[in-house]
């Protein structure tokens, strides 16, 4: 199954997060999700998203000006 994608860029804390969250709670348990995201403070916002939720950040990458994390889904509600 491929990973959706969600395109966070442009928008600031705590939007990214907060649009993560919604689509994350309408996926099934495994599926995956990578987020583009512009917001400098957005590696610490889903550093501790995924560390208080039971998502996973699979990895997380910089490509010039634009931010992107891998989340799987975890098991219970995020």
């Amino acid at each position: 199954m491929a990973a959706k994608e969600l395109d966070v860029k442009g928008l600031h804390c705590p939007l990214p997060i907060l649009r993560t969250r919604a689509l994350l709670d309408k996926m099934a348990e495994g599926e995956e999700v990578i987020v583009y995201a512009t917001d400098p403070a957005s590696i610490i916002d889903f550093k501790h998203f995924c560390n208080t939720t039971d998502n996973l950040l699979l990895a997380h990458e910089t490509r010039g000006e634009v931010f992107v994390y891998h989340i799987r889904r975890g098991a219970s509600a995020a």
